[in-house]
């Protein structure tokens, strides 16, 4: 299958990949922006060719039957979304209970047009005591950019400055969305 997923990215599609995953079991994985449901399939070649697995977090009635078997295949994690949790610390929670856990998430919170970054990805990987990844998806340059490890400080308008000019020049799958 990596081999498959290389071909159709690299020959197929003519994409290019900058950088690569770091060698951490656990992270959570920015990816900006975030404008078409075509983001999906893209991640999902992203992550054969790289050859680790991605996570992600849905509510927990996902993981029932008959389909839950497929969500935890694709590297899902059930989330509990009653009313009156915090978010932040059920999600960091998460990470101790895998040996592996890479969390991937859109900051934009929506495939729309935003000015502002939502700031949960942010605290998940501070409260979890992970680095932030940041991915790229470059549909002008059909390129996906990977960063090296990026590690919250207690500065979060600081941390975002520095980690919005990563993504400077990025133009997603709906240009008017970016």
């Amino acid at each position: 299958m990596k081999q498959l997923a290389k071909f159709i990215y690299f020959k197929l599609m003519g994409w290019t990949l900058k950088g690569g995953f770091p060698d951490l079991k656990k992270y959570v994985i920015m990816v900006v922006p975030h404008t078409s449901w075509h983001d999906f399939y893209m991640g999902a070649l992203l992550r054969k060719i790289s050859g680790i697995t991605i996570n992600y977090v849905a509510k927990k009635e996902l993981f029932k039957w008959p389909y839950g078997w497929y969500f935890r295949w694709m590297g899902g994690a059930p989330l509990d979304r009653t009313s009156g949790q915090n978010k932040v610390q059920t999600i960091a929670s998460i990470f101790s209970k895998y040996e592996e856990f890479r969390l991937a998430l859109a900051p934009e919170g929506t495939r729309k047009k935003v000015d502002e970054w939502k700031t949960g990805f942010y605290y998940i990987a501070k409260e979890a005591g992970v680095p932030i990844v940041m991915v790229a998806f470059d549909y002008g340059k059909k390129e996906m950019k990977i960063a090296k490890p990026f590690f919250p400080t207690n500065d979060i308008e600081a941390d975002f400055k520095e980690m919005k000019k990563f993504f400077v020049g990025v133009i997603g799958k709906i240009p008017e969305y970016t």
